[in-house]
């Protein structure tokens, strides 16, 4: 499954509040993502937030289509809500407002991939 990475550009020394933030993140009833005909286009597997300093990192672990992911995403009431709440720490602006802006900001922040490993991939050994 491929993992997305997504940067903030935040103030330092309020690890605390975003911390809090996240904490009352509402999560979604679903994992799954629906296109445009009502089916299945992905599947949002897992998140997790790192911070240090100025910057913070959202990972994403999906399987299907990325976009779709991010227009997902852009509709998800507690998503909406951690981004308002995030406004005040941010060093520079997110347009998130719109779905449109959303996307527009969730790309460019994404962070390229480099190299992703998982044990998932690995061929199956035998036990002796």
């Amino acid at each position: 499954m491929p993992f997305a990475a997504i940067t903030y550009d935040i103030k330092a020394g309020y690890e605390k509040e975003i911390s809090e933030i996240f904490g009352a993140f509402r999560r979604v009833g679903s994992p799954v993502v629906k296109g445009e005909g009502g089916g299945e286009t992905a599947r949002i597997l897992a998140t997790a937030v790192f911070i240090r300093d100025d910057t913070m990192v959202r990972f994403i672990e999906y399987d299907g289509d990325l976009d779709a992911v991010a227009r997902h995403m852009a509709t998800q009431p507690g998503v909406r809500e951690v981004e308002e709440k995030l406004a005040p720490y941010l060093t520079r602006p997110r347009d998130t407002g719109t779905v449109e802006g959303f996307v527009a900001t969730f790309k460019r922040s994404l962070l390229t991939c480099m190299a992703q490993i998982s044990v998932r991939d690995a061929p199956a050994r035998s036990a002796n």
